[in-house]
């Protein structure tokens, strides 16, 4: 009887380290924006908020596998979707590499589709390990980062994922990134679900597709294309980029 307690033990903390420690499976996010505050509050803001739902939401999918992941839109909500959004940075694909430390992105800017390669974003992290909150069944601690010098980043991570990533390029906390809030990008990604059975990884690949360039080549010729745009420029430099 004690023998077989012993081992009812033993089989129960493996399948506790099971649930406690996942480096393979798939995210979804929900990304919600508010297109009312994105616009600004100048005269085009104005004009725009009449022609737009205040909120927008899609849904992007982050596969991950030990050091490597890949995200990429999956689905928008039709009921809250912008009337002239012609889809086109749908196509957009991140993947990372955070062993090496490098990225490979694809993205359109500007009419074309680009295949960029850098290195992953360096993020200043100051974690707040007492502030909590659950996202898609995980206890997540609060992290705050400072992205493009002065953007502020608030993001909730588990260390029940053990690889280092998130949605987009974000990165460098210790687990996975599963909330995040930019307040001057009027945005949040929400994990909704995470899936860990039948995950398809070998989607994770670095796209080809576009022209190859280096990250801060195109970075150059978006921050002159952009000068003039005001806030909504500074916007569209943060969103191809981050």
């Amino acid at each position: 009887m004690k023998r077989l307690l012993l081992i009812s033990a033993w089989l129960l903390s493996l399948n506790t380290d099971a649930q406690l420690y996942i480096s393979t499976g798939k995210i979804e996010y929900e990304v919600r924006t508010n297109n009312h505050k994105m616009f600004g509050d100048g005269i085009w803001g104005e004009m725009m908020k009449d022609k737009l739902p205040q909120f927008s939401t899609k849904y992007y999918g982050l596969t991950f596998d030990n050091d490597q992941s890949l995200y990429k839109f999956e689905r928008k909500d039709e009921a809250t979707k912008i009337p002239f959004d012609d889809g086109d940075g749908e196509d957009n694909i991140w993947y990372n590499d955070y062993k090496t430390q490098t990225c490979i992105n694809q993205k359109f800017v500007f009419d074309d589709t680009y295949n960029l390669s850098d290195s992953l974003m360096k993020i200043e992290w100051k974690l707040s390990p007492n502030e909590t909150r659950e996202f898609a069944g995980f206890m997540c601690r609060k992290a705050t980062g400072v992205i493009f010098d002065s953007v502020y980043v608030f993001a909730f991570y588990t260390d029940e994922i053990t690889v280092s990533g998130g949605p987009m390029g974000l990165h460098g906390l210790p687990g996975m990134i599963m909330a995040v809030t930019i307040p001057r990008m009027h945005t949040s990604w929400i994990a909704t679900k995470l899936q860990v059975n039948g995950v398809n990884t070998g989607i994770i690949k670095a796209p080809t597709k576009g022209k190859k360039k280096k990250g801060n080549e195109l970075l150059d010729k978006v921050k002159k294309a952009t000068a003039d745009w005001g806030s909504w420029g500074q916007q569209s430099v943060w969103d191809i980029f981050l």
